[in-house]
């Protein structure tokens, strides 16, 4: 049987298609513009095998968006150690959006159960991009955090639509799953609706930390207190049972 939930009708799709990120990075050179255009595949790519299918596509993309995390901080970890300088907080902040975005996953697949299809799908995602994510962040590391801030500026759009879903009554809003109630810190009457802002807060916060990264890398400035607050998480990932 196939999973209802977050399922967009036609005008939802329409209104996706058509939404621009209200806090957008306006591309400056060549390296952004291969970020942009790249995010867009991927975004067409999804669209293309899940865009009726919010709850599903949720997971495909949040096993893609934990990838970068662990590359960036792989090999900012081998640079440091190879120039023997600091790495300025980034490996740490680095594997942390990673575990972020492996817990958005865990959420979403307690939502939207995936088909054994869904699975193979996702494993072949998986060890693509992480090859071309490997790939690209060696060539430039600054396209490739530019190409993360773009994917999260997407994002962002989807969960405000998933909230406009929600609002608008075309999916239901269930309870919060208890693992996501444990890692937010949330209430036990916690609903689909709350998952989603949160969800959608620390893609916000990916966003700028990632963008920034890129203009740091490429000289530009770079203001930390513009980057979007994070949400409360727990100290302790794992739902004790």
């Amino acid at each position: 049987m196939v999973n209802s939930i977050l399922t967009p009708d036609r005008r939802a799709l329409a209104d996706e298609h058509d939404a621009q990120p209200v806090i957008h990075h306006a591309p400056d050179g060549l390296s952004d513009r291969f970020a942009l255009g790249f995010t867009k595949l991927l975004r067409f790519t999804a669209d293309t095998f899940f865009a009726k299918r919010y709850g599903h596509r949720a997971i495909v993309l949040e096993t893609v968006a934990a990838v970068p995390g662990m590359v960036g901080a792989m090999f900012t970890h081998l640079t440091s150690l190879r120039r023997m300088k600091d790495d300025e907080g980034w490996i740490r902040t680095l594997m942390e959006e990673a575990e972020n975005e492996r817990m958005h996953l865990m959420t979403f697949i307690e939502i939207a159960k995936p088909t054994l299809f869904e699975r193979l799908v996702i494993l072949m995602a998986q060890w693509i991009f992480l090859l071309l994510f490997s790939v690209l962040y060696l060539i430039s590391s600054r396209t490739a955090h530019r190409v993360v801030g773009y994917f999260e500026e997407e994002a962002v759009i989807s969960y405000t639509l998933y909230l406009q879903e929600i609002d608008e009554g075309r999916s239901p809003n269930v309870a919060a799953p208890a693992i996501a109630k444990h890692y937010w810190k949330m209430a036990d009457d916690a609903t689909l609706r709350d998952v989603v802002l949160l969800v959608r807060a620390d893609e916000a916060h990916h966003r700028d930390v990632n963008h920034g990264f890129a203009s740091k890398l490429g000289g530009q400035p770079f203001d930390p207190g513009k980057t979007a607050p994070y949400p409360a998480h727990a100290d302790d990932i794992r739902l004790k049972a």
